[in-house]
């Protein structure tokens, strides 16, 4: 059975960082933050890295989900969780041992998750589904913000929601990537249960509200589910 508690992670990505304190304080209503790492080699872009990590963590009491955008996630994932990070989400792409990954992020009393891209099938992760706290599916390209969600995305959420039924496997399912208030009923009614915002939540006037529109929005999608 799928839980219907829906939680809003704001990405940092696209926060002021010139007063970034009050930025996550604006944010305090929302479950969780999404910190994207990027290293211009996996993706087209550079980010954040250990030290604004640091920061982000003694200025908040949420929980990070920390989002390695990188080509050697396994060289690196130890320095993010020394750092803090109470998710790490790698990407399937980057790794040769996503297994042994999960189990090294898991025995450090974080919680593991991997992620995949839009042109990745959910079915490269049925051998290590029954391993994992969450699936990250990106419903952008990654590695920069503010682009539009990709349709097709909903029909490889839903294939994903069947393949967890299927091995009785309950981890939650976030979805990064163009969502906002107006999509996020249908992409929790094809299966997501994490909702990562960032113009949509940063770009608002009332961060308070706009987390709260698109939870309410969201939970409004757990009636739709098949």
């Amino acid at each position: 059975m799928m839980n219907d508690e829906i939680r809003v992670a704001p990405s940092v990505l696209s926060a002021d960082f010139r007063r970034l304190a009050d930025e996550l304080a604006d944010v305090s209503t929302a479950d969780l933050l999404h910190y994207d790492v990027m290293d211009g080699h996996f993706v087209p872009n550079l980010s954040f890295g250990i030290d604004l990590l640091r920061t982000v963590k003694s200025a908040t009491e949420l929980p990070v989900d920390v989002h390695l955008m990188i080509t050697n996630p396994d060289e690196m994932v130890e320095r993010y969780l020394d750092a803090g990070a109470d998710v790490v989400s790698f990407h399937y792409e980057a790794t040769s041992h996503a297994h042994r990954l999960v189990s090294l992020i898991k025995d450090r009393g974080a919680k593991a998750s991997v992620a995949i891209n839009p042109a990745t099938p959910v079915c490269m992760l049925e051998p290590i589904l029954c391993d994992l706290d969450m699936v990250l599916v990106m419903t952008v390209n990654p590695g920069f913000g503010g682009q539009r969600f990709i349709e097709s995305s909903l029909r490889k959420l839903r294939r994903l929601r069947r393949m967890c039924d299927e091995q009785g496997v309950n981890p939650a399912i976030e979805v990064d990537g163009g969502i906002t208030a107006r999509n996020a009923a249908e992409v929790v009614a094809a299966g997501a249960n994490v909702l990562v915002a960032g113009s949509s939540v940063f770009g608002a006037a009332d961060r308070a509200a706009a987390i709260a529109a698109i939870r309410t929005s969201g939970t409004s999608g757990t009636s739709r589910r098949a």
